[in-house]
């Protein structure tokens, strides 16, 4: 893959027309990351969008999210004039990659809707051309790169179809794109190696596997993440039956020990990927994955023996309870697929009121100031564990913390 120089050189901005690739879903959190370690690998890119208010915040040179070290980069593509928005199938480009950062869903029966990534590729199916190479970025059930790959051939089309799984850190994407392995596969040889010439622009090595191996790939590493947090939550809450600090024990156990380095604390595990890919990998086993059932039991019922403890303890009734941190993870303004919600919601109608804060959400009308919670809370629950809370005063209130973030006389655990 290769940029024309005579348009580089001029500095010319970026057109639908002379852009190197499009990204499809380029103003998500996928997307962006992705669409700034392109231009910032000297890639003239199409941010491809139906968000328009995401698409006009990138344009003024803002994120509509956290993504560390991204606002620099998003400058110089901005003076550099590597970068073009548009917000609908038909502005596509019809030379260079398209990569489509749009996934499997599932459904309220936590089922993968395949529907979705079909309707995507039927609305710019007109726009495309033969010998253009479809890049498949998210999430998608097992057998859907092959599927897709089987689908264009009978509409009589002829695309290089391949699958290369983000695997980033939310938040830390750009900074992973740098540093990881990108894992490629493509459905012919060429879809492979072209796939694989893209990546190598942004990352450091490139992993060839099948379609098939790729998609599980990234499944099984969302769902082993999943399982790792059950695993220690089910140990707290055995400690805590117990009457014992498991986060006393964890220390213990981690102590100069390099075989349980890695081991998580205990937490609310959530967020937009662990329970969608470990329930997608259990539909494809027919329900039959008993280890990713377990994790979503005792990850989600996480919450529900909180608040069953709480009650044992307290006349929720009758208290004010606060609730600190309502993004799905520590340092992060993302609330999708979030327990804080959760808590939200099991604690109404047993709590006599529950107020929110969160330092870095912006899209909740219903949050408060982190004074204004502390001082009406009779009662506090940690949900997010962001720095901001390790030092704040809670005045002698009492504060439930699973996550071990907190100290003090007033913390319960």
């Amino acid at each position: 893959m290769t940029i024309r120089p005579d348009i580089a050189e001029l500095g010319a901005p970026t057109t639908i027309e002379n852009a190197d690739v499009t990204v499809v879903g380029g103003a998500g959190h996928v997307g962006i990351p992705l669409v700034l370690a392109l231009a910032e690998a000297g890639l003239r890119v199409n941010v491809n969008d139906l968000n328009q208010t995401s698409l006009n915040t990138l344009e003024s040179g803002r994120l509509p999210f956290i993504e560390s070290g991204a606002e620099e980069v998003l400058a110089k593509a901005l003076a550099g004039k590597r970068l073009v928005f548009t917000n609908s199938s038909n502005r596509i480009s019809t030379s260079g990659p398209v990569i489509i950062t749009i996934g499997t869903p599932i459904d309220e029966f936590l089922n993968p809707v395949r529907r979705v990534v079909q309707d995507c590729i039927d609305a710019m199916l007109p726009r495309l051309a033969d010998g253009q190479l479809l890049v498949l970025r998210s999430t998608v059930f097992p057998g859907t790169t092959d599927w897709l790959a089987s689908y264009l051939k009978a509409q009589g089309r002829n695309l290089k179809v391949a699958f290369c799984p983000e695997r980033v850190v939310q938040g830390f994407g750009l900074k992973e794109l740098r540093e990881m392995p990108q894992i490629v596969s493509g459905t012919t040889p060429q879809a492979e190696r072209d796939a694989a010439a893209l990546f190598e622009r942004i990352t450091p090595e490139v992993v060839l596997v099948r379609p098939i191996e790729a998609e599980f790939a990234k499944l099984f590493s969302n769902a082993y993440r999943y399982i790792e947090f059950a695993a220690t939550n089910e140990f707290y809450l055995v400690a805590k039956s117990a009457g014992v600090d498991y986060q006393r024990v964890l220390k213990a156990m981690k102590h100069n020990y390099p075989r349980l380095k890695s081991m998580p604390r205990p937490g609310f595990a959530a967020g937009p990927c662990l329970v969608k890919d470990t329930m997608q990998l259990s539909a494809f086993a027919r329900n039959q994955f008993g280890l990713g059932h377990a994790a979503l039991l005792i990850n989600e019922g996480l919450v529900l023996h909180v608040v069953e403890d709480l009650k044992r303890h307290y006349d929720l009734a009758t208290m004010a309870v606060g609730l600190l941190g309502m993004a799905f993870k520590a340092e992060s303004d993302d609330t999708r697929a979030s327990l804080s919600y959760k808590f939200k919601k099991v604690l109404n109608g047993q709590a006599r009121a529950i107020m929110t804060t969160d330092p870095f959400v912006t899209t909740d009308p219903d949050l408060m100031p982190l004074d204004a919670v502390i001082a009406q809370s009779d009662l506090m629950i940690l949900c997010a564990p962001h720095a901001v809370y390790r030092n704040a005063d809670f005045k002698g209130k009492p504060v439930f913390d699973v996550w071990g973030h907190l100290e003090g006389a007033n913390v319960i655990r």
